[in-house]
């Protein structure tokens, strides 16, 4: 198990991760923080993707085989006070594990090079709960890949990641195309690209309905509070709305991606096998 236990705030180590709470240190250094073991659980599959990783002793008791397997990785693991924690964390209430992690994210081309079946966009989306949680429904649903374009949050903010729930680990992440340049990417990769907004003409029931959905397909979503601009509703093939059929005025970002996603996904394994 780890060493002596570091107890100063001030320690270089500390610092040096500390720092990554902010996002121009975790550009420059293209490290992270992820907090917790389901985070640490899922960089260690990723080969060379955990760097560092500081827990207290009472983890050390709790999650015993997970630093083990770290530390045999060649993981360097500090053991730190509740204090030195707390500092670390960005949770009110540490679960004693914290991971440094190197950047996990792909270009634009390797995403799109293996003609995928259903892309995830995120265009202005500011809310990093909000994203982490959309990121973790494209997983489920089976994106191949998620994009965060230019505009939208850091998805290595650590509210996102600890939203993601470990899905940050497991599929291609593409950070900060612009989206001018991302829709034509989109379209040669022979892509249906479709925004999913409040006011689009076409009800995701007749999208269905109409086979739209069948096909590679690209999704969009924007801000929550204020939807897409105008500039992407023109871009993309087609706008689609999620039918409202009771009294809500409309449904948050999360389950509106939920829903367009998986109705994606259902559509497109329709007659193959279960």
């Amino acid at each position: 198990m780890a060493g002596r236990e570091l107890t100063s705030t001030r320690s270089p180590r500390v610092k040096a991760a500390r720092r990554l709470a902010k996002r121009a240190f975790r550009r420059r250094e293209r490290r992270f923080l992820a907090e917790g073991p389901q985070a640490v659980r899922e960089a260690l599959a990723l080969d060379g993707v955990l760097t560092e990783l500081f827990t207290t002793a009472e983890a050390e008791i709790r999650h015993h085989d997970l630093i083990a397997q770290a530390e045999r990785s060649g993981v360097p693991t500090s053991r730190v006070s509740g204090e030195v924690m707390a500092e670390l964390a960005q949770t009110v209430t540490p679960q004693g594990l914290l991971a440094v992690c190197a950047f996990v994210d792909v270009d634009l081309r390797a995403a799109l090079e293996p003609r995928p079946r259903l892309v995830t966009v995120l265009a202005h989306v500011r809310d990093p709960g909000n994203a982490g949680t959309v990121l973790r429904t494209a997983d489920a649903a089976g994106s191949d890949s998620v994009i965060f374009t230019d505009a939208s949050v850091d998805p290595y903010n650590g509210k996102c990641v600890r939203a993601s729930a470990g899905s940050l680990f497991h599929l291609p992440v593409v950070v900060g195309p612009r989206f001018d340049a991302l829709i034509p990417a989109l379209k040669e990769s022979g892509l249906t690209v479709l925004a999913a907004d409040g006011a689009g003409k076409c009800s995701l029931d007749a999208a269905l309905d109409k086979g739209t959905l069948s096909g590679p397909t690209a999704w969009v979503f924007g801000n929550e509070a204020w939807g897409l601009p105008d500039e992407i509703l023109d871009a993309v093939d087609e706008v689609v709305r999620v039918p409202i059929y009771g009294g809500a005025e409309s449904l948050n970002l999360a389950t509106a991606a939920a829903v367009c996603l998986y109705a994606s996904a259902r559509a497109q394994r329709a007659g193959e096998p279960s």
